[in-house]
């Protein structure tokens, strides 16, 4: 098939995030690298494009500018998709105007910066028909889903526990006062919203709803903001409960000092529990009561298809962060290009040809504004309400 013509908007020299998605879109060969927006200032945005070798006529000095001027161009040449990879704030008003100019949108999470927001993109999708993959990129790992797939055959029984834990240590002191320009917007309320909660307690809260298919219904919540002077919260713990009966606790905190991105998770259920971590990602743990525990290891042929279709490796050939990502631009690319009707026809969870979408990112919102509801409130057991 024809690579989809990808844009950018952020994602200028110094970015982190922005690096990642063009590797990640780039591993595959689903996409092409066609025009970008990368900065507010415009010599950046210039610089990054030369950088990246494009054509400097679609190197442009605003989101705006590369809409319209795109949407202009022949269809055979055009844009079909942008990713956005700014700083939160910056990401409601560039995904509502890609979709309303004909684009689809890939885009960082959390999907914006308040539930609000977060509905006004879902509706401009509605209305525009355009489609939306949210990076949560540990969803794209295959042994998260080969964990997926055990508890939906019901290899653990029914799901009692669910508990959620992501530290890190980054933020253990003030750098976002020493010019670290990663912690200076991710701890500015103004351009992030929520701290800890938002950067990493949305992916402990996707991944716990995604692997057990229940999802949470209430939450009580701690915030805490641990380094001085600092306005958001970088230290979160919730309570959870879910939809299918379980519960469960989350943990995501950011003054962890020593911890890098230790991201675990745990279900158990009435006959056997799983483990994942982050730090062993080729490796799920299965232990049934009362039987010797089981080691599932990446690349391996008893994996099922949806772990399968996501791996690139023969066991033992590491794979890691850049390709669970790739996995979300694969697939979210593999939908973009089949046709409707077969979209209709497959089972996109069973296949792991699935991606997390306009509703996971609603929901993301939802459980950052029931975080900061709990937090504040004496009565604590807040409902996560969309």
């Amino acid at each position: 098939m024809n690579k989809i013509k990808l844009g950018m908007v952020g994602g200028g020299q110094g970015s982190f995030i922005g690096a990642v998605h063009r590797k990640a879109a780039a591993l595959d060969g689903h996409y092409q690298l066609v025009c970008g927006a990368f900065s507010s200032q415009a010599s950046v945005s210039r610089e990054t494009g030369a950088t990246l070798g494009l054509d400097q006529a679609r190197v442009y000095a605003s989101y705006a500018d590369m809409f319209q001027q795109e949407a202009a161009r022949p269809a055979a040449e055009r844009m079909q998709a942008v990713a956005i990879v700014t700083p939160n704030h910056l990401h409601a008003a560039p995904a509502i105007e890609a979709m309303q100019h004909g684009f689809h949108v890939i885009i960082d999470k959390p999907l914006a910066l308040t539930l609000a927001e977060a509905k006004q993109i879902q509706q401009v999708m509605r209305d525009t028909g355009r489609d939306l993959a949210l990076t949560h990129t540990y969803a794209g790992y295959p042994m998260i889903k080969e964990a997926r797939h055990l508890v939906r055959t019901g290899r653990l029984g029914r799901l009692r526990k669910i508990l959620v834990e992501y530290p890190q240590g980054w933020l253990s002191s003030p750098i976002e006062n020493e010019g670290n320009r990663q912690a200076s917007w991710r701890t500015d309320p103004a351009r992030a919203g929520a701290g800890a909660t938002g950067d990493i307690g949305t992916h402990a809260a996707h991944l716990a709803e995604y692997v057990s298919g229940q999802m949470i219904t209430e939450l009580c919540a701690e915030l805490n903001t641990i380094v001085g002077g600092r306005q958001v919260d970088d230290d979160a713990a919730a309570l959870l409960r879910f939809d299918g009966g379980a519960s469960g606790a989350l943990i995501a905190t950011q003054v962890a000092a020593g911890e890098e991105n230790n991201l675990r998770l745990r279900l158990y259920g009435d006959i056997g529990g799983l483990e994942w971590c982050h730090r062993d990602a080729d490796t799920l743990l299965l232990n049934m009561h009362d039987e010797p525990a089981r080691v599932y290891r990446r690349g391996a042929a008893y994996l099922s298809p949806a772990a399968s279709n996501n791996s690139r490796l023969p066991p033992g050939h590491p794979e890691g962060f850049i390709e669970a990502f790739a996995n979300i631009y694969s697939n979210f690319a593999r939908r973009l290009q089949t046709p409707v009707a077969e979209q209709l026809t497959s089972d996109e969870t069973a296949s792991g040809y699935d991606y997390p979408s306009i509703e996971a990112g609603v929901r993301g919102m939802a459980f950052i504004e029931a975080m900061q509801a709990s937090a504040k409130s004496t009565q604590k057991w807040t409902a996560l309400t969309l």
